[in-house]
């Protein structure tokens, strides 16, 4: 199986970013997580972007074949990107959001999800464990 795991904006930035709502790993060591805890017939292609449409083109390639299932933390654009929906939308596989915090329970403007509608499921508020979590879930 192979997982293509995306990273919206400032998650590369994990590690300096407020504790309480992302945890003190970064991105990178989320990363080795994964892979430390993926089962041995999944394959896991890691890709982070501040930029919108270079998320929108990598999902689109996803979507022509390079992907089985799609694991995406689409940071800020969770609450503005009506493109990465549409994107999504496309994607046949399994569609996996996850969320370092639990965004539903922070401020206002995050109650807005442009993601989850296209999405199979929804991990979130475990930190790094919405990541491992989300693993689980193809596992099975």
């Amino acid at each position: 199986m192979n997982i293509l795991v995306i990273n919206g904006p400032n998650l590369n930035m994990l590690g300096k970013r407020p504790k309480e709502h992302y945890g003190s790993l970064t991105l990178d060591e989320i990363n080795k997580l994964m892979e430390e805890n993926k089962a041995s017939d999944m394959n896991l292609e890691f890709f982070q972007s501040n930029s919108e449409g270079d998320i929108v083109t990598k999902i689109q390639e996803a979507v022509l074949g390079s992907a089985d299932a799609i694991i995406i933390n689409p940071g800020a654009y969770t609450h503005t990107s009506v493109a990465i929906h549409d994107a999504l939308e496309m994607f046949n596989g399994e569609k996996i959001e996850v969320h370092l915090s639990n965004v539903d329970d922070r401020e206002d403007f995050r109650r807005i999800n442009f993601v989850r509608s296209v999405c199979t499921k929804t991990f979130s508020g475990k930190k790094e464990g919405s990541y491992l979590e989300a693993l689980d879930y193809l596992k099975k």
